[in-house]
Order: structure tokens, then C-alpha cells, then sequence
């Protein structure tokens, strides 16, 4: 049975590593020669070209032809899926700093972490 694409929607696009590399370089928001994530990333142009082609067919990124350059962008928008799913666990992350930072009061105020600015510096005594 043959596999099924890995990259036909979104999720499965930004998966890989590297795609979310260009996609930091294309958060400025401007257009950009495939030359130019080339030399950010020091990734082979093949490599880039055929990364940029799967966020292009997901919809991550725009390209137009200007003279013999093909300048792509970012399309934040596509991305929205992905932020719309990862902030339904905001709030274990946000129940989670609470707890740290409870803790961490209780333990600063019995005493078992001393303040920072009672910490003995290096070469001190």
C-alpha cells in the first residue's frame, strides 16, 4: 500500500525541521530570492528549492517571478490552523507557570532558596 503524502496539509509541512528554518528567514515579511535563505541557512540551493515547494503547495508561501528570480514570502495566514490548535494547550502551559512560580515562593519564603542577592559570588567568602 503506498504511503500517503506527508505534506499535503499544513501540520505535516511544518513538521520538518529545515521547512521551519525557512519559514524563520521568511518572517521578515519580505520577498526573498531562493539565494538569499540559501546563504542564511548555508543549505544547498536543491535543498531549499524543494522545501520551498512544499510550503508553497500548502499555501505557506507565495512566489512571483521577478526577472529570472523567483522571490518568495511568507503567507502567516496558512499558518493560523496551527496556532488555533497549539493555543487549545495554552492553558496547561499557563497552569504550569503557576505552579512553578508557587512553588517557588513557598520555598523562597521557608527559607530553602536563598535570595538571589544573598548568593555568594565566585571568589567570595
Amino acid at each position: 500500500m503506498p504511503r500517503a503524502a506527508t505534506t499535503a496539509d499544513v501540520f505535516n509541512a511544518i513538521a520538518e525541521p529545515r521547512r521551519r528554518e525557512i519559514i524563520g528567514v521568511l518572517v521578515d515579511g519580505r520577498e526573498h530570492a531562493v539565494g538569499d535563505v540559501v546563504k542564511v541557512l548555508r543549505m544547498p540551493q536543491p535543498a531549499v528549492s524543494k522545501h520551498l515547494g512544499v510550503l508553497r503547495k500548502v499555501g505557506v508561501v507565495t512566489v512571483v517571478k521577478r526577472g529570472q528570480h523567483r522571490m518568495y514570502r511568507l503567507n502567516a495566514a496558512e499558518l493560523k490552523p496551527v496556532h488555533d490548535w497549539v493555543k487549545t494547550f495554552e492553558r496547561y502551559w499557563t497552569n504550569q507557570i503557576s505552579r512553578i512560580k508557587e512553588r517557588a515562593e513557598q520555598k523562597a519564603a521557608s527559607g530553602a532558596i536563598a535570595p538571589p542577592s544573598a548568593k555568594k559570588h565566585d571568589g567570595e567568602d
